[in-house]
Order: structure tokens, then sequence, then C-alpha cells
């Protein structure tokens, strides 16, 4: 490829023109992409191992020299969630202000040393800070990491793999169960080693993830509504010598549209809610629900799910992975086999089914369960339909608040409603369902399937009026930059 950059036309004002979203658009797919998928998307798998682990582990860190209460585990997992509301919106705001790059690399660390950590507790207040410290970097990725995938990713496939990402926080929950059924196993390891040996583990995976992403450039969209476009076109040329150099250069023969920006400095905490919650109102509204019920949903059943088979069914806590490993299967093959349909058909059409299907299922297992209908097997498999569309569903909840809203203050709009609705959902779901667990009657736990059913329906009649038909559209287009001079 030996074109000339044509990223900078000179205006009559301050303002310039720029052709690197279309050229980011049009480019093939090529190993390029799939680097940006794995040294990126690998944060869900992370989030999915650490969150299974604690889980499956809990009753070994109960045991150990560290001696837990459960009340005491809890309030680790409580440190997590409240790490990662905090996390997502202090990374949030500097993942907007000072680069996707930096940020996401700062985040992947923070993670990483954490973690290790977390296997060299030595009493509950250190458990509870790494803990915390933990769940600040898988909060803060979840900013840095969607906003520079949307960015970097052509429009057309651009559902589809984000979904599939999302998705694959499945594919660490299914390695936490299977690894814990290793690290607990009598006989392999003291069970006071195990536990530590896996979160170092998890801390190991993540250094390595920092070497990966060490190939990645700067989003070349950040860079050009941030007064640097030439930098912009440099770095697009060389994505696109790496493109051509595998795929051909004939898409970079014709001349890309533009577009007229001005360089503006970086909004403030003022200017961000008023663009989310006054200019945007009606999107922000979409995304406060969509987030929210998909967290209530998740989390009032993945956090009670051992209750449940234990309690219910008599199944042995050590045996509660088995029965997670299909749950986790469905949950990783929804986005996976539905995504492309979230670029063919629709956002609107695809989100408001799998929100619906999610929820008159849900109710419907309520049922089922009430009436004594179903057996472990049974429960698992209802269990595991219902979250092969709840995944892609809660996956394009993601989806949707990431593309909605101005290039300048994406990564903080991701990190506001990831905080609300995993604050709301975080809180309220499991302890909610933990109280009708607790009560022992079938009747009871029904109103909690009920309601997350309901919830999950209404999020599908509010996606159906609100929804934005932003498939396979540049996100220019989905919404225009605050620094466009139009």
């Amino acid at each position: 490829m030996n074109e000339a950059p044509r990223t900078i036309l000179p205006a009559a004002d301050s303002a310039f023109h720029t052709d690197v979203p279309a050229r980011l658009d049009r480019l093939p797919w090529s190993r390029f992409h799939w680097l940006v998928v794995t040294a990126l998307g690998v944060t869900w798998i992370l989030d999915g191992l650490e969150v299974t682990l604690v889980g499956a582990l809990s009753g070994a860190i109960s045991e150990g020299s560290l001696g837990l209460s459960g009340t005491e585990i809890g309030l680790g997992a409580s440190a997590y969630l409240a790490g990662a509301v905090l996390g997502a919106l202090l990374f949030g705001q500097l993942t907007d202000r000072l680069g996707r790059k930096r940020l996401f690399t700062v985040t992947v660390l923070v993670y990483a040393v954490a973690t290790l950590l977390t296997g060299l507790s030595w009493d509950f207040w250190s458990f509870m800070l790494f803990r915390f410290l933990t769940g600040a970097g898988i909060g803060g990725e979840y900013a840095a990491i969607n906003s520079a995938i949307q960015e970097l990713i052509p429009a057309r496939r651009r559902g589809f793999t984000d979904l599939a990402i999302n998705g694959s926080f499945w594919l660490g929950a299914a390695l936490g169960a299977g690894g814990s059924l290793i690290v607990l196993h009598p006989g392999l390891l003291p069970a006071d080693l195990g536990w530590r040996l896996a979160f170092v583990i998890g801390g190991i995976l993540a250094i390595v993830v920092v070497t990966l992403r060490r190939f990645l450039p700067e989003s070349p969209r950040w860079l050009m509504t941030h007064g640097r476009p030439a930098e912009a076109a440099r770095v697009v040329a060389e994505i696109e010598a790496r493109v051509a150099a595998e795929c051909g250069d004939a898409f970079a023969r014709a001349a890309a549209p533009t577009i007229r920006l001005v360089a503006r400095p970086s909004p403030g905490l003022a200017a961000i809610v008023r663009t989310l919650f006054v200019h945007y109102r009606q999107r922000a509204i979409l995304g406060v629900t969509l987030m929210a019920s998909q967290a209530f949903c998740y989390n009032a059943i993945f956090f009670t799910y051992a209750l449940i088979l234990t309690r219910f069914y008599g199944i042995e806590s050590g045996r509660v992975g088995w029965f997670l490993l299909p749950f986790a299967f469905g949950n990783f093959m929804g986005p996976l086999l539905l995504g492309r349909l979230f670029d063919t058909i629709g956002r609107k059409v695809m989100i408001a089914s799998t929100y619906a299907l999610s929820g008159a299922l849900m109710a419907l297992t309520g049922i089922l369960f009430q009436q004594g209908v179903l057996d472990a097997a049974g429960q698992t498999a209802a269990w595991t339909v219902i979250f092969f569309f709840a995944s892609a569903a809660a996956s394009s909840a993601y989806l949707t608040v990431s593309e909605s809203f101005p290039l300048e203050l994406r990564a903080m709009a991701i990190a506001v409603f990831y905080a609300f609705g995993t604050g709301v959902g975080g809180v309220v779901a499991p302890a909610l369902f933990g109280a009708l667990i607790d009560t022992g009657s079938r009747g009871e736990i029904l109103w909690g399937y009920v309601l997350g059913g309901a919830l999950m329906l209404a999020a599908a009649a509010v996606e159906a009026k609100l929804g934005v038909a932003a498939e396979r559209r540049p996100l220019e287009e989905v919404a225009r930059p605050l620094s466009s001079a139009d």
C-alpha cells in the first residue's frame, strides 16, 4: 500500500476533515482484528474465572488458614462489587481523558497484581482489600475495553463481535468451575494451598495479557476527537498496511468519505451528565433499563445457584461445579450463535426478542420449580435454556450503552451504566433471592422468579419503544461526536 495519508484536509477555520472512521469500517477482517478480540476480549474470561472461583472455593477459603466465616466471605464478594463500581467510574473518566491504550494497560495490571495478592492474603482485612482492588481493575477494564473494541471493529461486524466477546465471560466461568474441581480434589493439593494457587495462576494469566496488548495501537477515533488527527492518520495507515499485507490493498484504493471535526477540550463532569441524561435522555433510560434488568436476573440466579442445588435437590457442594458447566456452556453459546443476527436482522428486534424470551422462560421455570416438577438435572437444563437467550440479551445491553453515545464520553457512559447495573443487581438480587431461599418455601422463591421475568419483559418493551437501529452504521452516525464541526 503506497498511497499518501489523506486524513487531514485544510479547512477555512479551526476545523479539520478526517476519513478515519470510514477507513476503519471498510477494513476486511484480518489477523489484526483477531489480535484486538484476543488481547482485549480476554477481560471477560478473567472476570468469569474470578467470580466463579470465589464461589466455588468459598468452602476451602472458609476452612483454610484464613478461617473466614460465611458472612466474611460474603463481605469479600461485596468488596469486589464495590471495587468494580468505583473502578469503572474512576478509570472510565480517565479512559476518555487519557486514551484507551494507556488505561487498558493500567487496569489489567491492577487486576493482575491484586489477584496475585489475593492468593497471598493473611487475614480477613487483607483479603477484603485485595478483593476490592481486583474488582477495581475489572470495573476499569469494562470501560476501557468496551470502548476500544467498539472503535476498532468494522461497523458491519460490531454487534456480533461485541456479543461474542462479552459472552466469553462464561468461558472463564467454565474454567473456574473446572479449575475448582482440580485444585480442591482430595489428595491432589492441601485445601489451603489449592485455593491460593488458583488465584496466583489467575494473576499470572493477566500478566500475559499485558504482553499481548503491547501490540495494539491507540484508538484512532479517540485520537481524532482529541485534536490529534495527524497521529490518527498515521495509526490508520499502519493498520491498513498490516491488513493489506495479509488481504491485499484493494480496499484502500478508493477515496473514503470524511467527517468534519474541531478539537475541543475533554468534557467535564457537568457536561457529561448533561449530555447523557438531557441530550440523550431516551437512550439513557434505555441503557439503565437494559443494564439493571439483566444484572438483577443474572445475579439473582448465579449467586444463589449453589444454594438451590444443595438445599432443594440435595447436591453435595463439591459437585456443584459439574452442574455449573452446562449452564456456562449455554451462556457462552447464546451470544456466539445469535450474535450475527444482531447485525443482520437488527438490534431492536433481536434485543427485544432475547429479553422477552428470557423473561417468559424464567417465569415458567419458577412455576415448574414451585410445582416440584424438576429434578436437579431438569433445573439445570431449564437454566441453561433461559440463559442461552439471557446471555445474548445481557451482552446486547453492553453493546447498546457502548455505541449509543458520543465518542468523547463513551468509556464514561459505559462506566455509569455498568456501575448502576452492578450496584442495583449486584446488591439487591442476591440478597433478595438469598432471603427467599432461607424461607425454605418454593412458593416464596417463585415470586423471585416472577419478578426477574417481569423485569426482563419490561426491558423488552422499553427496547421495542426506544431502541436504536445501530446495526452496520458507523459510530459517528449512531451518535454524532461532541467535536463535530457540522
